[in-house]
């Protein structure tokens, strides 16, 4: 199976390459976990090898995620500004939402649905990122979430694309997970203490990865300003 790099060279070995392209894989964790630093490096590796890549992003600025890109050593700017890469700014318009709406936001009243996403999508794209699209999962019933995404996976792999859905902890949770049921893979993203040393300390594990031999370990990464860095693993 063609592989797609993940953009972080330890997880593209533990991956047999990278993430199975014209595949969604989907992240979740708990904010501050670094879901979204996850799909920078996607997103930055394949702007460099010369893909035509797109951010859905619902939670961010373009400002703030290139900010934060070239604070992790990948400057995102010049791709962005050539036309490359694309960040469409959901984010804008669910806050004009807020603005506008007199007692707060409604979920309801952003009509935008899952398999609509694709809309945003420019003809040719190659690599995907949709973050945080937990956004959107709470606003609907679990049945018609599942046929959602299932929509939604079918009409990314049928445009070619290697997709990254990143969806925050408790929007996961409260859909009692059913996104991993109808994505290819999953990487799953947590923070807790390390009894031994007294501190916090990250840690990744791959749920599920078909057509790839995937260890059921857990493994420690830290955020540097580099980047990500997988240091070892945990049993």
């Amino acid at each position: 199976m063609e592989r797609v790099s993940t953009g972080i060279e330890e997880l593209d070995r533990k991956l047999s390459g990278g993430y199975p392209a014209n595949k969604v894989t989907l992240i979740t964790g708990i904010a501050g976990s670094g879901k979204t630093i996850f799909g920078i490096h996607f997103i930055y590796k394949n702007c460099l090898e010369g893909r035509k890549c797109v951010i859905v992003a619902t939670e961010e600025s373009p400002e703030d995620i290139l900010y934060q890109a070239s604070m992790l050593g990948r400057d995102l700017t010049p791709y962005y500004e050539n036309g490359q890469l694309i960040i469409q700014n959901i984010f804008e318009s669910r806050s004009e939402i807020i603005r506008q709406t007199r007692y707060g936001f409604k979920p309801e009243s952003l009509n935008l649905e899952i398999p609509s996403l694709i809309e945003l999508i420019h003809e040719g794209t190659e690599c995907l990122v949709i973050d945080n699209i937990g956004t959107f999962a709470l606003r609907i019933s679990i049945k018609k979430l599942r046929d959602q995404f299932d929509a939604l996976n079918y009409m990314v792999r049928k445009k070619g694309c290697t997709a990254l859905l990143i969806m925050d902890d408790s929007a996961h949770k409260m859909t009692y997970q059913l996104a991993e049921y109808s994505v290819y893979g999953s990487i799953h993203l947590l923070v807790r203490e390390n009894s031994y040393l007294g501190k916090m300390e990250r840690y990744l594990s791959i749920p599920k990865m078909r057509s790839t031999p995937i260890s059921p370990e857990m493994f420690i990464f830290e955020i540097t300003s580099e980047g990500i860095v997988i240091r070892e693993s945990r049993g």
